[in-house]
């Protein structure tokens, strides 16, 4: 079985090619596509919390949907459905994450920062919130 491994500096980051020391450090790239979103944010305002929620999940699901039936049907699997899907999932997790107050590179940082507390306590693998 596959391990995860998170990196442990920027330089690592870097070198796998996932984000670009901007978006690390600052969160721009991140809190300039939230701004975008919520310019193109049409719902309920009186009822955001229950319906950005049921539609991120609903958009997760979709994504979900989309890999399983490249499982049970085989073949290639749609690379930019599947994107254009993932789009949709993060556009609902900017807009909810502005609802609660959040911008998008907080949300980000304490995602990490929670990681890497669960990686310095060995506790990536498992369940639970708060391990």
């Amino acid at each position: 079985m596959a391990k995860w491994v998170l990196p442990d500096t920027i330089e690592e980051i870097n070198t796998m090619g996932l984000v670009t020391e901007q978006l690390y450090h600052r969160g721009n790239a991140l809190d300039d596509y939230q701004k975008k979103c919520l310019k193109l944010a049409i719902f309920p305002k009186d009822k955001a919390l229950v319906y950005l929620g049921l539609k991120l999940a609903g958009e997760a699901g979709e994504v979900a949907e989309k890999i399983g039936k490249n499982i049970r049907d085989g073949g290639q699997l749609d690379d930019l459905g599947l994107a254009k899907e993932l789009g949709d999932v993060m556009w609902y997790i900017a807009v909810l994450a502005e609802h609660l107050g959040y911008d998008l590179s907080e949300i980000a940082d304490m995602n990490i920062k929670k990681l890497n507390d669960r990686k310095e306590r060995n506790v990536l693998g498992g369940s639970g919130d708060n391990r």
